[in-house]
């Protein structure tokens, strides 16, 4: 494989020649490969993440753990020598779990995996693992986390802010239990404490205490992940209490994990197909889910296409025509930026509702959204808890991106229809979506992409 060229700060949009007529093989799942990481790495032995993603958050993962003394092996057949990140092929990770071991020094990047779901793993450890990451790092929600360890047993360094950077003083152990927590800012508050509750010596039982929860779907995700590797967890939907998880202590195995494709990554593919009339197909869309991409199904359906899941895949297609919607996307927030971006060229108003915690994202979703669409033309007001988008003719212009992955695929989109649109530091995609510039590319021009791919 050649090495992708460097990309250029301001990245031209491609202008959609025609309805296109594409099949995409979208990488493995962030969601899953991060939580694949962390059980792996708790049980009691080895295990293999097959066709997990590679992209800055996934290998800060799994380099944060190596520091914390596991062994991650990768390996990688000639066939997965396609694009970086791609799925197909035989890349693997071998984990082998260890003794967790500081001193150590964590970077999260801006990984809300990472920063949220590797405390609880440290708290494990033997020695001091201090966390520091980017900037916008430090301004995002993890008081929670902090305070419900605290609560657990554990002794963690964070000058009082309740955020990074922090150090998390290692016992070898933790005793675990019950503990409330308000997890209304982040899912993954919850999810952290489940992963590694089966070696807390009393397990867990969280208690989710405030405003509504957003993603549950990741809870399930993690849940479900959990029971794979032989946890015993009692949730709400099993006739327990609401908003109460249980986890008992116990061992964990290493199992053989086929990570799925990243249906949230398949997003702006999918969009492709229906602000352009077209089609595209994902291969190994599965059938069972618990990833909240799966939604884009009933939500873009709504919105003027049509799909139709077989064994080879999902296939979309376009009408022609793009539909406003109104929709609560409470569960499924991070598919917003892609939804307002089709939203943006509909032929009737869309309220996006149920995401006000999207302002603690990589960046301030909303706000962010709200600025760039108006600046291409659009009208576009931000709500308390969501968006309300009228459709208006819009126009090429740069848009910024401020450093959140989906900001960039969703310009992306816009510029399939408007022309001159420029996307500021579209190299942020790597986060979860390595080389999706020429993946885009390949789409609209698939006699190609083998010439790119050499």
């Amino acid at each position: 494989m050649t090495e992708s060229p460097a990309l250029p700060a301001l990245w031209p949009a491609p202008l959609a020649p025609g309805a296109v007529d594409a099949t995409v093989t979208v990488p493995g799942s962030k969601s899953v490969t991060n939580r694949g990481l962390v059980l792996a790495a708790l049980s009691s032995e080895p295990g293999w993440l097959r066709r997990p993603l590679r992209s800055r958050d996934t290998l800060l993962m799994a380099e944060a753990l190596r520091t914390m003394g596991v062994g991650i092996e990768e390996t990688a057949s000639s066939s997965s020598a396609g694009a970086v990140g791609q799925a197909g092929g035989g890349e693997a990770w071998r984990v082998i779990p260890a003794g967790l071991h500081g001193p150590a020094t964590v970077d999260v990047g801006n990984a809300g995996t990472v920063m949220r779901f590797l405390p609880p793993v440290a708290a494990l450890a033997d020695g001091p693992i201090r966390f520091d990451g980017d900037p916008r790092s430090y301004e995002r929600p993890l008081g929670g986390v902090i305070e419900a360890l605290r609560a657990l047993g554990a002794r963690i360094d964070d000058d009082g802010r309740g955020s990074l950077p922090m150090t998390v003083h290692g016992g070898g152990a933790l005793d675990g239990g019950p503990v409330e927590i308000d997890a209304s800012s982040s899912s993954q508050f919850v999810s952290a404490l489940l992963l590694s509750a089966p070696r807390f010596n009393q397990g867990v039982e969280v208690r989710h205490v405030g405003a509504a929860l957003p993603s549950m779907p990741h809870i399930r995700m993690t849940v479900d992940m959990l029971r794979s590797v032989g946890a015993q967890v009692d949730t709400p939907e099993a006739g327990g209490e609401p908003n109460v998880w249980r986890v008992t202590p116990g061992a964990l195995l290493g199992r053989d994990l086929i990570v799925e494709p990243d249906l949230s990554n398949a997003q702006p593919f999918l969009a492709a197909a229906l602000v352009t009339g077209g089609k595209v197909t994902i291969p190994d869309w599965p059938e069972h889910t618990t990833q909240p991409g799966d939604a884009l199904r009933e939500i873009f359906t709504t919105m003027g296409g049509s799909c139709e899941l077989t064994d080879q895949g999902l296939t979309f297609t376009g009408s022609g025509r793009i539909h406003g919607i109104d929709v609560d996307l409470g569960e499924v927030g991070e598919l917003t930026p892609g939804i307002a971006a089709v939203a943006a060229l509909a032929d009737s108003p869309s309220t996006l509702r149920g995401v006000a915690h999207l302002r603690l994202h990589e960046t301030d979703r909303l706000a962010a959204l709200t600025k760039e669409l108006n600046e291409l033309g659009g009208d576009v007001t931000e709500t308390a808890d969501g968006l309300h988008i009228r459709p208006r003719a819009l126009h090429g212009g740069v848009f910024h991106t401020y450093d959140d992955h989906r900001l960039a695929t969703a310009a992306a989109i816009i510029g399939l229809a408007v022309e001159g649109v420029e996307v500021e530091n579209v190299a942020t995609t790597g986060k979860t979506l390595p080389d999706f510039p020429a993946m885009w590319t390949d789409m609209l021009d698939p006699a190609a992409a083998p010439a790119r791919r050499v």
